[in-house]
């Protein structure tokens, strides 16, 4: 028994780092999956939350040491997109990484970070809390939704 779960918290570790890059796919079914079949809750938070949010440094990277060409070529995001995306960013700063665990933009908004070079640490913190805070919510509304059972 000890091996499902250790394959697990694994699994989601990996899920969530994917899901967090310019992969589009879901840690929030398989988070939930896993609280259902019994997994605690604060070892799904951690090694949902630290994935995904690797994840996002990852875009943050990809974003600060990529060429546009290649975003263009690999991300098929255009240029032209970048830039209108880096002028609203730049508005918020480093505080805009927050919201990186939003669907469709997040992992634009990291990647985005990286190319407007924003403060590395700044993002990472916020980040953090941003990917923190949305799976607390999941875990809330789990344990909500269990609790009318």
């Amino acid at each position: 028994m000890a091996d499902y779960f250790e394959y697990g918290y694994l699994t989601l570790f990996i899920v969530s780092f994917v899901a967090a890059t310019v992969v589009p796919l879901s840690s929030e079914a398989l988070y939930i999956f896993m609280l259902s079949a019994g997994y605690s809750i604060p070892g799904s938070l951690f090694f949902a939350v630290l994935g995904n949010w690797l994840g996002g440094m990852t875009g943050y990277y990809l974003g600060f040491f990529t060429k546009w060409e290649w975003i263009n070529k690999y991300l098929g995001i255009k240029k032209d997109k970048i830039e209108r995306s880096s002028i609203k960013i730049k508005k918020y700063g480093s505080v805009a990484a927050f919201f990186c665990w939003l669907p469709f933009i997040g992992d634009l908004i990291g990647v985005v970070l990286g190319i407007i070079r924003s403060n590395v640490w700044m993002v990472a913190i916020f980040m953090f809390a941003g990917k923190l805070f949305r799976y607390l919510l999941l875990s809330i509304l789990f344990i909500k939704g269990i609790s009318y059972f």
